[in-house]
């Protein structure tokens, strides 16, 4: 599967400073004695592997069972399932393609949102070299 640019939370903070600092992030809401987390895990990284452009797009992880951290990044997310994963742009969560949240193995609505964000983030990429 090669190199896994997803990035891993583990406190609030890390999550603060990674929105502070990356204009597009999804985050996947996961635990490891969940199977649908499972299922979705390789397929989540491989999208992340293809799409990620530092500071424009990032897939993060949350791992809610981990401890108290993550467990209170959770709560603030209302994350009631997983997997779960949300879309932000600035810091805001953002619906794509129509919906703000995936809930559970869903890949084909995932490789959607995922696609739509990596088009966005090249488009953005270039701008921004064109502009340098």
């Amino acid at each position: 599967m090669g190199e896994d640019k997803t990035v891993h939370i583990g406190s609030m903070t890390e999550l603060t400073a990674l929105f502070k600092s990356t204009t597009y992030v999804v985050i996947d809401f996961y635990a490891d004695w969940c199977a649908p987390c499972k299922t979705i895990a390789p397929a989540y990284q491989e999208l992340a592997n293809m799409y990620s452009v530092p500071g424009i797009l990032a897939f993060a992880k949350v791992r809610t069972d981990a401890d108290q951290g993550t467990q209170m990044i959770s709560a603030v997310y209302s994350i009631r399932a997983m997997p779960t994963m949300l879309f932000y742009k600035d810091g805001r969560q953002v619906a794509v393609n129509g919906s703000p949240y995936i809930q559970g193995a869903n890949l084909p609505v995932l490789k959607a949102a995922a696609e739509k964000l990596g088009a966005l983030a090249k488009k953005r990429q270039a701008e921004a070299a064109a502009a340098a």
